[in-house]
């Protein structure tokens, strides 16, 4: 147990004007930032104004992971109240609209903004990143390719975001769909080893393309910061529970990938290719979806149980059983996009209109992040 295969968690949040839902005003945003960064918490300005991110420290105990999202989450939110804003955890912002973001005074996230445009003001978007230390750093790309498989399993116990610009997008995870807008995004490419990730770094660097490694924006990706491997493909979660369950199922599959290397072969073209459809399928069914197994279909309930099975050895070493529990519960009880849907639905029979009820979305989900 102890710190092997240390872990770290970072959240994104949206922020809202508190009387209407939208996304906040500059100088409601600009005050809360500034708070923010005089609070001394680990919170930093994201693309958009109207976003935040915190980190947790690398450390191998969930509970105190845990322990701390709550903390930030509350302290965050008290901040965002006192500006007239709300905060919330959620993959996609139900009342954002592109065309009213404002771009982070920071110079990468300037940079990005003349790079790209308006697609930089459409990056409405907010994820869950989950670091994994590597006991040996040059085996990081190797294992990344092996969990690559499980990619869309991730995403269905983290999905949601059904609704985009005041839409209902009839998708469980919109998310993914903005976030592939932009280049260098998806699944990593099939590089085999360390060496050859670095050959391709170095040729997008000297073409001027990138600045460095963090410009590759691929769902899982070796960090250049830490000596991790970065699970990027999560929404941002509503609920602290599921959040961790997902932290403590990618420890333990990193783990079981050093382990028993053979239990996870690295993904060929086929199995890429399935992975890619299996992310569609939680994209648009969420938990509900079905997945191209080796024979036919299953479920994610299915596939997950498969995963905790394989692991099982490692969530014992890892301390990890408990924090797993609820990753059961998210496929029976349903993700963040169920809990956004029904908190729509709740609203239209009260007679909201459909900004209404959007707007009440919003409250469900600040109320939620928060709790």
């Amino acid at each position: 147990m102890g710190d092997a295969y240390r872990f770290g968690i970072e959240e994104e949040y949206f922020l809202a004007d508190r009387a209407t839902g939208a996304s906040p005003g500059t100088a409601a945003a600009d005050a809360f930032h500034a708070a923010a960064a005089e609070s001394g918490l680990p919170a930093s300005p994201e693309l958009l104004k109207g976003q935040v991110e915190v980190a947790t420290e690398p450390g191998g105990d969930l509970a105190a992971a845990a322990h701390a999202l709550r903390g930030l989450r509350r302290s965050l939110a008290g901040l965002a109240d006192a500006q007239g804003l709300v905060l919330f955890a959620a993959g996609t912002h139900p009342l954002a609209v592109s065309d009213a973001q404002a771009t982070t005074e920071k110079t990468r996230y300037q940079e990005l903004e003349g790079e790209f445009g308006a697609l930089a003001h459409r990056m409405m978007v907010c994820a869950t990143h989950v670091h994994v230390e590597v006991p040996d750093p040059a085996t990081r790309v190797a294992l990344m390719q092996r969990l690559v498989p499980y990619l869309p399993l991730f995403l269905a116990l983290s999905v949601g975001s059904p609704f985009w610009q005041g839409q209902d997008t009839r998708l469980d995870g919109f998310r993914l769909a903005a976030f592939s807008e932009w280049p260098r995004m998806g699944l990593p490419e099939p590089v085999a080893d360390m060496a050859e990730f670095e050959r391709l770094v170095a040729r997008l660097v000297a073409a001027g393309m990138i600045k460095d490694a963090s410009y590759l924006w691929w769902y899982l990706r070796p960090s250049i910061k830490y000596p991790t491997l970065e699970m990027r493909i999560c929404d941002s979660c509503t609920r602290v529970d599921d959040v961790v369950a997902i932290a403590a199922l990618y420890r333990c599959l990193v783990r079981a990938a050093v382990r028993a290397p053979d239990a996870m072969p690295m993904a060929d073209v086929v199995e890429r290719a399935v992975t890619a459809e299996n992310i569609w399928q939680v994209q648009r069914h969420g938990v509900r979806a079905r997945l191209v197994a080796a024979a036919g279909t299953t479920s994610v309930g299915e596939a997950l149980e498969a995963a905790l099975a394989l692991v099982a050895e490692d969530a014992e070493a890892l301390g990890c059983a408990a924090a797993l529990a609820p990753a059961r519960a998210i496929v029976l009880e349903g993700a963040g996009a169920d809990l956004q849907r029904a908190a729509f639905r709740a609203a239209q029979r009260s007679g909201a209109d459909e900004r209404e009820s959007l707007r009440a979305v919003v409250d469900a989900l600040a109320e939620a992040t928060a709790g």
